[in-house]
């Protein structure tokens, strides 16, 4: 299937190196190898493509070529500025690799002014309907119980999707995470994760996993660096207008796998959301340079509201999710009186009948998802 990035992948590399980076099998291999005919893809794990690359031998008469995992190369970054400095972007240069590549800032020199960046996320009901045909309410309920990374999704078979996970899961972990990280307690790490798959939408208490795990505060905040280095979580801190009172408080932690939260209907369908607008907030960023933010709203009195979008710094929409409620959250209200642009929305499962009261519109899931982009925050 087409993916949502390549068209302005395409047009990026006309002009600059595109860094590719997102989580483990999420398709960035398929896409870069669809983007020309005439490519050349060289992986650094495997031994022969590595001798190349080292020796800079590739075929400069392809169109394109496909660096995978480079940022294993010790300065990687110095090394690719020289090819793009001596050689310019012909062929096109592609890198792409599993974990964020901004990760890699230590040594060498810096690539300003060289590279445009893109994250490719999991699936969504949007790009679902738009490149395999399906309607908006299967494409969501498919999401629910597969997830969105492409392979499962398209075996359509539960049992695929847990052998696939469980799999991918132990790639990671014993692969990947080794290699960004001199990390010894690997089965403390593996337990954490099991523990932030029950708790998707609840705010994380750092003190109560250090406690759980038998480490310090300090080692759990590391360790969920980690892992949102690696695209298997992220986070959705509190928004307030100062921004570091925001970074004081605490997070909650949702996983790009919405198939591996484990919870009820509710939790799933909010994993779902926040991965599809976090998706939209980084094509918007990626592609325009505005700057993101996806945070939740809670005062003082407990009052919150799940999702508030920001673009430059501008809160632009507010979304609140429930599996079958479908009375309006008065917290809705009560945030909307402060931030007067952000428009709000309350999505529901299980709706019968779109609602709207004041600036408040009330649509189904799968309605919402389909539509959501950035010009639709903004209606």
């Amino acid at each position: 299937m087409d993916r949502y990035l390549e068209k302005p992948i395409l047009k990026d590399l006309e002009e600059k190196i595109v860094l590719l980076s997102g989580p483990r099998q999420v398709g960035k291999t398929t896409l870069s190898l669809m983007l020309s005919e005439s490519h050349v893809y060289l992986n650094y794990d495997a031994t022969s493509d590595r001798r190349i690359i080292l020796a800079e031998e590739w075929d400069r008469d392809s169109q394109l070529v496909i660096f995978d995992e480079l940022h294993k190369m010790k300065n990687w970054k110095s090394w690719l500025k020289g090819i793009y400095d001596t050689e310019g972007i012909v062929p096109h240069l592609l890198v792409t690799g599993s974990a964020r590549l901004d990760t890699y800032r230590k040594g060498g020199e810096s690539m300003a002014g060289r590279f445009f960046r893109y994250r490719l996320h999991p699936l969504t009901v949007r790009e679902i309907c738009e490149h395999l045909d399906e309607i908006p309410k299967t494409a969501l309920d498919k999401l629910l119980k597969l997830g969105g990374f492409p392979e499962p999704y398209l075996k359509g078979k539960e049992t695929f999707a847990k052998r696939f996970r469980r799999i991918h899961t132990d790639t990671i972990i014993r692969e990947d995470l080794l290699d960004l990280e001199k990390v010894r307690d690997i089965k403390s790490i593996e337990i954490m994760i099991d523990l932030l798959r029950s708790r998707v939408g609840a705010t994380t208490s750092y003190s109560s996993l250090a406690r759980g795990l038998q480490v310090s505060v300090h080692t759990i905040k590391h360790w969920l660096q980690i892992l949102e280095n690696l695209y298997i979580i992220f986070p959705v801190r509190p928004y307030h207008k100062n921004i570091a009172r925001s970074l004081l408080k605490e997070s909650k932690y949702y996983l790009y796998d919405t198939g591996a939260v484990e919870g009820d209907l509710g939790a799933k369908l909010e994993n779902t959301v926040a991965c599809a607008l976090l998706r939209e907030l980084h094509l918007i960023e990626d592609t325009t340079g505005s700057k993101v933010a996806l945070h939740y709203l809670r005062d003082k009195e407990k009052h919150e509201v799940d999702f508030l979008l920001l673009v430059d710094n501008n809160p632009i929409s507010m979304i609140e999710v429930k599996a079958s409620d479908d009375r309006f959250s008065p917290a809705l209200f009560r945030f909307h009186r402060y931030l007067k642009n952000a428009k709000p929305f309350q999505i529901v499962y299980d709706l019968k009948h779109k609602k709207a009261r004041g600036p408040a519109r009330m649509l189904p899931a799968h309605e919402f998802l389909n539509d959501l982009h950035l010009g639709f925050a903004q209606k």
